[in-house]
């Protein structure tokens, strides 16, 4: 189960890659961390949690200001 995690962890750190979108790219960044979080705990690994701890932290502040900063748009519907 742990190397499950940590190969579908590693699979959506390079599918991050092939998305253009930035919101798109963030969310995906921040999935992946997550997953590798989770794996850090269970292989009890203090660098893995605390490298994607900062990833996380990092797409989701970048996240958090680019929604801030996006011009609002007129609902159309």
């Amino acid at each position: 189960m742990t190397q499950a995690l940590g190969w579908a962890a590693t699979c959506v750190f390079v599918a991050s890659y092939f998305f253009a979108r930035a919101a798109s790219l963030r969310a995906v960044q921040m999935a992946g961390a997550l997953l590798w979080i989770v794996y850090g705990f269970l292989i009890d690994s203090k660098p893995v949690i605390a490298a994607n701890a900062l990833v996380f932290t990092a797409a989701a502040w970048t996240a958090a200001r680019a929604q801030r900063n996006a011009p609002i748009r007129a609902h159309s519907g």
